[in-house]
């Protein structure tokens, strides 16, 4: 509970927008490095105009349609924030224009509404399709029981925050700790809809409900005898580091802990992880890149360099959003990446796609039944080198392209989770098959044609 009198996260919030205001000169810099700015079908648009009337959305929630469509076209790429010489976050201007436009267009119920609706197509979806996957002892490793907020008796040094949606894939949140496990390194494991970052409640415009949720979350997760959190998700990353917990050290004094990205944390542990990579991996691969968090594609590049047998091919394919999932608010241009990505991926004759991000692994992994290559997680290469292996069954059940067939598939856990047979199937057909933002090949006869 905050203390009494403590003034409320929304004004310490508007304090903060207020002062990346003043600190903003409009020299544009964000402007012209921005990855969205052409896609989104605004080159013409003058970069003053376009800052200022960002400038004037945070404000008032009203300003140009350009500089509308400019923040609603944000990958979060990041590459405004490496630009700004004046100490501005203009990612965070853009999201908070993005807030206030909410605010400014519907009445706070409505706001209200639509960020509890969110949440629950969240927890749902995750809910359905991780018990589609896994028994209840490996949900229970994950953090998913009813006890899970519960503290242990000595404090772990570290606390490992998956997010919601890589449960979705759980094969990469398991390899990630078993190659703790072999590492030696004390965590417990946080995450599901009941650690929510709040990001559901920002993109409704209720900022007050983000702020409730995220310090709900936050005083979970504050309880590392290191005081740090290894983060798996970066919608997460980015929500609690530029948007909660700055907020939160301000109107507090403090903040209860800080957030490394699991890759960046391995990165930082190389000459402890080297002894460990004890098999050859003979696979040529490249990486699918995502540069919204500084230093994780520079972290991955260098942990795949170090796995004995990994030849790493560079598809100089563009590098934009924080995830996958980030590009599609501009769909156009993200099915065109993704084309030209797997078209140089066949050409350069690589024997594998290899992503981070479990947004990446959903929207790609059924592609490798039309391409002559394999698409993997990082963890799996480097699991493999460790001597570790955790089956794919998400792209296992992908790849059947029928929800019919998958929900037999998995109708021993459907009965062991007391699950409802035809929301199984509403789920899968909506959230696994309908992840799809390249369409998979399609043979003049209407099936999927082979590679």
């Amino acid at each position: 509970m905050p203390p009494v009198n403590e003034t409320s996260f929304e004004t310490v919030l508007g304090e903060r927008i207020q002062d990346m205001l003043d600190a903003c000169t409009r020299c544009c810099k964000c402007v012209e490095v921005c990855p969205s700015v052409v896609p989104a079908g605004i080159p013409d648009a003058k970069s003053e105009d376009l800052i200022g009337g960002i400038l004037d959305l945070v404000r008032t929630g009203k300003g140009p349609e350009t500089s509308r469509k400019w923040a609603a076209s944000c990958m979060l790429s990041g590459e405004c924030i490496k630009a700004c010489d004046y100490g501005v976050n203009p990612r965070f201007l853009l999201a908070m224009a993005r807030l206030s436009v909410a605010k400014s267009d519907k009445e706070p119920a409505e706001r209200r509404r639509q960020g509890v609706e969110r949440y629950r197509e969240v927890s749902r979806g995750v809910a359905m399709l991780s018990r589609l996957q896994l028994d209840t002892e490996v949900l229970e490793r994950l953090g998913q029981k009813s006890a899970s907020g519960s503290l242990p008796a000595e404090p772990a040094d570290f606390v490992f925050y998956t997010g919601c949606n890589v449960l979705k894939t759980p094969h990469i949140a398991l390899l990630a700790l078993d190659i703790m496990d072999e590492l030696g390194i004390s965590y417990q494991v946080m995450g599901g809809p009941s650690h929510c970052c709040g990001i559901s409640q920002l993109k409704a415009g209720d900022a007050e409900m983000t702020g409730r949720m995220a310090s709900n979350s936050m005083e979970k997760l504050s309880h590392s005898r290191l005081g740090q959190v290894i983060t798996w998700c970066p919608t997460c990353y980015v929500q609690f580091t530029e948007n909660i917990l700055p907020t939160v050290e301000r109107q507090r004094g403090s903040r209860p802990f800080e957030m490394n990205p699991f890759m960046r944390f391995l990165r930082d542990r190389l000459a402890q992880l080297r002894p460990h990579l004890q098999h050859r991996v003979d696979i040529r691969v490249a990486l699918h890149k995502h540069p919204g968090v500084a230093g994780v594609v520079e972290a991955a590049t260098e942990i795949l360099k170090m796995v004995p047998g990994v030849e790493l091919v560079d598809l100089k394919q563009p590098a934009v959003g924080l995830q996958s999932v980030h590009v599609g608010v501009l769909p156009k241009f993200k099915r065109e990446l993704q084309l030209r990505e797997l078209e140089a991926a066949r050409d350069a004759g690589v024997d594998a796609l290899v992503a981070v991000y479990h947004s990446d692994h959903r929207e790609l992994c059924a592609h490798e039944r039309d391409w002559p290559f394999r698409i993997i997680n990082i963890l799996e290469v480097v699991g493999e080198s460790m001597g570790l292996y955790r089956h794919d069954r998400y792209k296992q059940l992908k790849v059947m392209q029928d929800a019919d067939q998958i929900v037999n598939e998995c109708r021993d856990l459907i009965a062991k989770h007391s699950l409802d047979p035809h929301d199984a199937r509403e789920v899968v057909g909506r959230l696994l098959l309908g992840d799809q933002p390249l369409p998979l090949k399609v043979s003049e006869q209407g099936v999927v044609a082979p590679g």
